[in-house]
């Protein structure tokens, strides 16, 4: 409500402005001024120019001030700090000169308005200017890629050994996650083994699919490596963990991949936000269609213990679906029924 009051004052306060240069603009006409060189409109627009400059920093420095925390989500992973390190570097060389170029973009024409006592200076160009504002911008973009290879390397380097590792894919309009079983071994997968129950088109010629489980959320350990591998099964979708600083493109055709760090559980992100109903979720950032909108999953952080207590409590999707044994190869049956665990 307030941001509605604030946008309707100043909408208000422009069309008066607005109507008083009309007015005085008329009134020049009537007393014969308006063929003037130079008249009380070009020091109102050049005073404008001032007075917009100082009203759009009173008002950034509000809105980001009152908004801050909404914007500058809680860290929850190792990698993440590296991340926002990088951004609010980026933001302070970039701000900086943000601020300093709007300043003398909005001073000058107030400045060196018309004046007829004052004639302009042919200053066609200057060759030390001209370096030091090519090589100075450079060194500054050099350092802000170079340092932001480094993270991007850090980030983006190999899952451990012992990583975690869960498949998520991407469809219209949802998400599903696959674990391996006991063996921690994903099985394969081949698309056109569709269908409307196994939406994954888990391979069962892939005795590591025996015991994958598929739970209905996304639930990793604190202070263990994940990496997640990244499908989509129709259209483009992002993989987006926003407290995790994780992001990656869910590609037809084209698996990708994250590996990262979980640092704080559920129970601790809901004490340290002070909302007891808080969950991590993944979310969709790619408008994939009508139904984007419910491309949401509860994320659960647990402490390892309590996950591996989880882990070790999950049945098989084989064996809450026994109709795909018939599409296990006969030889390999009974294999599936014990790492299924299937009754016999």
């Amino acid at each position: 409500m307030t941001g509605f009051v604030i946008v309707l004052a100043l909408f208000l306060i422009s069309a008066i402005l607005v109507a008083l240069f009309r007015l005085h603009t008329l009134v020049e006409v009537i007393r014969g001024k308006k063929d003037e060189r130079s008249g009380n409109s070009n020091k109102v627009n050049a005073a404008l120019m001032v007075v917009f400059l100082v009203t759009s920093f009173v008002l950034l420095i509000w809105y980001s001030v009152k908004e801050f925390d909404n914007y500058n989500l809680p860290v929850a992973s190792e990698h993440g700090v590296t991340t926002d390190q990088l951004f609010w570097w980026t933001m302070v060389i970039t701000g900086v000169v943000f601020i300093i170029t709007q300043i003398l973009l909005f001073w000058f024409p107030f400045k060196y308005q018309f004046s007829e006592k004052r004639k302009a200076l042919f200053y066609p160009d200057n060759t030390k200017l001209e370096i030091i504002w090519t090589v100075v911008p450079a060194i500054a973009l050099a350092g802000l890629v170079l340092y932001g290879l480094l993270v991007w390397n850090k980030v983006m380097q190999p899952a451990p050994k012992d990583a975690e590792v869960i498949e998520v894919m991407g469809y219209q309009f949802a998400w599903k996650v696959r674990y391996p079983g006991k063996d921690k071994e994903l099985g394969g997968y081949d698309y056109r083994l569709i269908d409307a129950v196994n939406a994954f088109g888990m391979n069962f010629n892939d005795r590591a699919s025996f015991d994958d489980f598929s739970p209905r959320e996304l639930h990793l350990p604190k202070g263990r490596p994940v990496e997640i591998k990244i499908r989509a099964r129709d259209v483009l979708h992002s993989f987006y963990l926003p407290h995790f600083r994780v992001k990656m493109d869910a590609v037809p055709g084209m698996p990708t991949r994250f590996a990262f760090t979980p640092t704080k559980t559920t129970e601790e992100m809901r004490a340290e936000t002070g909302n007891p109903d808080f969950n991590y979720e993944l979310a969709c950032t790619e408008i994939c269609g009508r139904g984007h909108f419910s491309m949401r999953l509860i994320v659960v952080v647990h402490e390892p213990e309590e996950y591996d207590k989880w882990y070790a409590e999950q049945e098989s999707w084989l064996s809450k679906n026994p109709d795909y044994l018939s599409k296990v190869p006969s030889d390999m049956k009974e294999l599936a029924m014990v790492k299924a665990n299937i009754a016999q």
